[in-house]
């Protein structure tokens, strides 16, 4: 749903982004009824989606990696190092955006990165967290994932005004 959502998010504001999902499930699994009901109710079509596995070519072509939870996060970073300073749950990225203030219109996405991450430490992301991760409904019913659209959507636009636009023009 996360996918669907930004890439329709991001497409309504005219940014050009590559929005890609990945996971830890088994790659070719179907999207739930419920998810794909509920995206279908907002004009958005999900049938199509399959899980994807996580691998390190996926990860290390992107510019920002989001996890919709810590164990997300600690995945990626367990693939490659490397991947640490540009990856974040969605949560985190938009608390810390919020407290270090918005992407300036010509700063690269990287240097803002830095600066939200700055005395970030991995440690910080073991376990599980409601501050950091996002309920996955999986299996539960359509009213977890009607409480997780909800929450998707509240935290894509806060991390477009924080992240992102600077990079829009007007219309």
């Amino acid at each position: 749903m996360a996918e669907v959502l930004l890439r329709h998010r991001f497409g309504d504001l005219g940014l050009e982004a590559q929005v890609r999902s990945a996971g830890l499930l088994q790659s070719g699994q179907p999207a739930s009824a419920h998810g794909v009901d509920i995206l279908h109710g907002r004009g958005l079509d999900m049938t199509a989606h399959r899980s994807r596995s996580m691998s390190r070519d996926i990860l290390t072509s992107a510019d920002l990696v989001l996890g919709m939870a810590r164990e997300h996060v600690r995945e990626a970073v367990v693939l490659d190092p490397t991947l640490w300073r540009r990856t974040f749950t969605l949560k985190e990225l938009v608390r810390r955006g919020e407290a270090v203030g918005p992407r300036g219109a010509e700063e690269p996405l990287a240097d803002w990165l830095e600066r939200v991450g700055q005395g970030r430490r991995i440690a910080d992301l073991t376990g599980s967290s409601p501050a950091d991760d996002v309920a996955d409904p999986i299996g539960g019913p359509r009213s977890a994932y009607e409480r997780m659209a909800a929450e998707l959507d509240d935290l894509i636009d806060r991390l477009v005004a924080v992240a992102f636009a600077g990079a829009l023009t007007p219309r």
